[in-house]
């Protein structure tokens, strides 16, 4: 199944959307999996959260981080059925076909994949607090 590049043409247009990135451990996640255990995790994650016809919390059943495949459902619009419905055409209050499902995962993978293929997103830098005896304050007495 192809995805559009129509479809994230229009994904970009949208400011809430765009600003959705692979962090540097959804990234390193992603690379070190690989393609079949994503598209195992994502069917998975779509066949239990979106596609019932109601699902359980419609609207919030989608964290915001801890997954790539959380952070593709914001970044294309397949989080809700909501916005399956408005952004993917797919009706709400009926269960996902087989072939609806597979189409969501396709267009998840077909977003981390355009991230993997970007260059690693910086790690995170943790400061740690400085030591007892390195307090600049202390070196001033």
């Amino acid at each position: 199944m192809n995805v559009s590049d129509d479809l994230f043409t229009r994904l970009a247009r949208s400011p809430f959307r765009q600003r959705f990135r692979l962090g540097r451990a959804e990234y390193d996640y992603a690379v070190s999996k690989g393609e079949p255990v994503l598209r195992q995790h994502a069917a998975a994650f779509v066949a239990q959260r979106l596609a019932p016809a109601q699902p359980e919390n419609d609207g919030k059943q989608t964290p915001m981080r801890g997954h790539p495949v959380f952070i593709a459902q914001h970044a294309t619009a397949t989080c809700c059925r909501g916005c399956l419905s408005k952004w993917h055409n797919i009706g709400q209050f009926q269960p996902l076909s087989a072939e609806q499902q597979a189409y969501v995962v396709t267009v998840l993978l077909a977003w981390i994949t355009r991230q993997r293929d970007q260059p690693a997103p910086p790690a995170r830098v943790t400061r740690t607090p400085p030591e007892k005896d390195d307090d600049p304050q202390l070196a001033l007495w």
